[in-house]
């Protein structure tokens, strides 16, 4: 998968404007969990390939596993995309056809954004406008949006609303140097492709600029989240680039925070996509991806090929322990409902922070050391006033654990369970914890408040 924090061109040189400094806002670090939305044209059809193998270099964007990918997948000769286009649509049935197609008619957006809280997530982050162009508010830039076309509802501001009303902070992802709707070119081929095959003139900077001022503007988004970089006329010091949305977001937001994907010097934390940033080094990242290979509803995917409850559970650990914070993507069905394998999930990720949120919510991360059999069965948490040590293997046979564990307790064990049932560095799960995804032992910091190593 492509990074993009090293992204920063094209050198301007002298002219190159300044940019913000940004802190890591205190209630992204204490949150640890959200909710990405990938909705829209493309859940009409809801279809990309499927498959663990590996795929030829040449053949990747043909066969692409991302269902939002679909407008331009579509346009790729022998692609299956393309055979079901015409099969189910009808031939010289265009992409953008579908904007009528789409009507969202069961969306509910409080109760998909209470199922989100159920599943443990304090942000939610939907999709306003994909790199199909096609926007999900009423904006004043262009009539292909949802409130002209399609649903003929603001669906961002639905979102935006329902989330602050549960309490969630409300972010907006954006595609920023990717419209397929106003650029004229082929379909994209290869990843070199995604930067050649883009638009870089003024007018479209400015119409980017536009919308994503209007999200600003409209929405006042906790999390400003782009893709994809940004127009390279953009990124000068004139009133339409990025540094001046910057300022703006700042004023507009102030405990507000950008990611890494907009092709400047200026970041708010680092994004990894179907990827991993490795070890511990100090640096605030975000893993996010879907529940299957597609953030996207893809019809192809199977129940088996979507990550089970002990895999998402294990996976959120990991990436706190790790001064991480996971986005967990759910595309939504073109009529605007959650698919009922994905919200079971949800809620079994949602029962186990309901009794193991301590080590999650509000943690950083434990700084002592790891051994590589250690790294196998365990990560460590600190909170406020106790650190945790989750058990990612609770039914095998563990080493010794990376720190002293006398006074421990197990979260979800009534107190007559009670200790760590061993020395200071023997772990031994107690049976009834032993089928969870991950068993959580809860030391109690001394009274100078710092772990054991």
């Amino acid at each position: 998968m492509i990074n993009f924090e090293d992204r920063t061109g094209p050198d301007l040189g002298a002219d190159a404007p300044s940019y913000p400094e940004w802190e890591f806002p205190q209630w992204l670090a204490e949150a640890k969990f959200g909710i990405f939305v990938h909705w829209g044209l493309y859940s009409v059809p809801a279809w990309a390939e499927v498959g663990s193998g590996p795929t030829a270099v040449e053949d990747a964007y043909r066969d692409h596993q991302y269902a939002e990918w679909y407008a331009n997948t579509v346009r790729l000769e022998g692609s299956s995309a393309q055979a079901y286009q015409r099969a189910t649509f009808g031939p010289g049935t265009s992409y953008e056809d579908l904007a009528d197609a789409w009507q969202a008619e069961h969306f509910d957006a409080a109760a998909c954004i209470e199922l989100f809280r159920q599943a443990g997530a304090k942000y939610v982050v939907p999709t306003a406008k994909h790199h199909d162009g096609f926007c999900l508010w009423d904006t004043d830039t262009t009539p292909f949006n949802s409130a002209v076309r399609g649903p003929g509802r603001d669906l961002i501001q639905e979102f935006a609303t329902a989330s602050r009303n549960a309490g969630l902070k409300f972010g907006t992802y954006f595609s920023g140097a990717l419209d397929w709707h106003v650029s004229d070119f082929p379909a994209i081929a290869s990843d070199p492709d995604i930067f050649r095959l883009r638009r870089n003139d003024e007018d479209f900077a400015r119409y980017s600029h536009q919308q994503a001022r209007e999200l600003v503007d409209r929405f006042a988004p906790d999390l400003l989240w782009n893709d994809i970089e940004w127009p390279d006329a953009g990124k000068s010091g004139a009133d339409f680039g990025v540094a001046a949305l910057f300022e703006a977001y700042r004023a507009a937001v102030p405990d507000g925070i950008v990611n890494d994907r907009w092709g400047v010097p200026s970041h708010g934390y680092l994004t990894r996509e179907y990827s991993d940033i490795g070890g511990l080094d100090g640096r605030h990242w975000e893993s996010c991806r879907g529940l299957g290979r597609s953030f996207g509803v893809n019809q192809n995917e199977s129940d088996s090929e979507l990550l089970s409850v002990a895999e998402l559970v294990r996976h959120l650990v990991s990436v706190v322990s790790r001064n991480g914070n996971f986005l967990l993507n759910i595309g939504l069905s073109a009529d605007g409902t959650v698919p009922d394998a994905y919200r079971q999930r949800l809620l079994g990720l949602g029962d186990w922070l309901a009794t193991n949120g301590a080590a999650i919510y509000g943690t950083r991360p434990w700084t002592g050391t790891l051994t590589p059999e250690q790294r196998d069965h365990f990560a460590v948490t600190v909170g406020p006033d106790a650190t945790y040590l989750s058990v990612t293997t609770p039914g095998a046979e563990l080493p010794p654990a990376p720190l002293v564990v006398t006074g421990g307790v197990w979260l979800g064990l009534s107190k007559n369970d009670g200790g760590h049932g061993g020395s200071d560095r023997a772990v031994v799960v107690p049976g009834a914890l032993a089928a969870s995804p991950v068993a959580v032992l809860c030391i109690p910091h001394p009274a100078d408040g710092q772990a054991r190593a």
